[in-house]
């Protein structure tokens, strides 16, 4: 929508009525909306509007007589400047389709799975809603997961640690609760040391 509302801005100068006065292209930007609105997109093979409500609103040409002499000649100015400006926009619209997918094209590959393969996923799916509305999720928010092997990055074994056995001199009793714990450096050696509640 930028890169077409770009290119018709281009175009200012060409609208001008049978006197020659340019009009203000902001006045002709619901030519715009309405082309972009009306036009087949490459993605859905619909229009927005189709999609959205659907139906396409009539342009001014449907219901505009032409060979009718009662025709007011600033109602025919007008509707031919509108018209110079939906033709205009939909060239633009057109343009910025080609050039946008010409740069996406460029840089984009489709991944390509097969039945089986993993991937990971930006969503959560519910199986049961999925499955009842629409069974088909999109490609661009899945991506290839590839297993490396352990043997090739050692240091990404995550290894557990043995429980220290810890020697309790002149215990009062047995451990009943064990309040917290923290780990500090005695001698070189890292020490784990606990807040003890004992029974009795």
């Amino acid at each position: 929508m930028e890169e077409s509302i770009r290119r018709f801005c281009a175009y200012g100068m060409e609208y001008k009525d049978h006197e020659g006065y340019t009009h203000d292209w902001v006045t002709l930007l619901p030519a715009v909306q309405l082309a972009y609105n009306t036009s087949q997109h490459s993605t859905t093979r619909k229009s927005p509007s189709l999609v959205e409500r659907g139906w396409n609103p009539l342009f001014l040409v449907d219901h505009l007589k032409k060979n009718l002499l009662t025709i007011h000649p600033t109602a025919k100015d007008f509707h031919d400047m509108w018209k110079r400006a939906f033709d205009t926009s939909s060239k633009c619209i057109a343009e910025a389709k080609e050039y946008n997918k010409q740069w996406y094209d460029k840089t984009h590959m489709e991944p390509h799975f097969k039945e089986g393969d993993q991937g990971t996923m930006q969503w959560r799916l519910d199986s049961e809603e999925f499955s009842s509305k629409h069974p088909v999720f999109p490609l661009s928010l899945v991506k290839p997961y590839f297993q490396t092997g352990d043997d090739k990055f050692p240091s990404r074994k995550k290894t557990i640690d043995p429980p220290e056995v810890v020697e309790v001199k002149d215990s009062p009793g047995p451990v009943k609760n064990i309040i917290k714990a923290r780990r500090i450096r005695l001698n070189g050696k890292d020490q784990t040391q606990y807040l003890d509640i004992f029974k009795n």
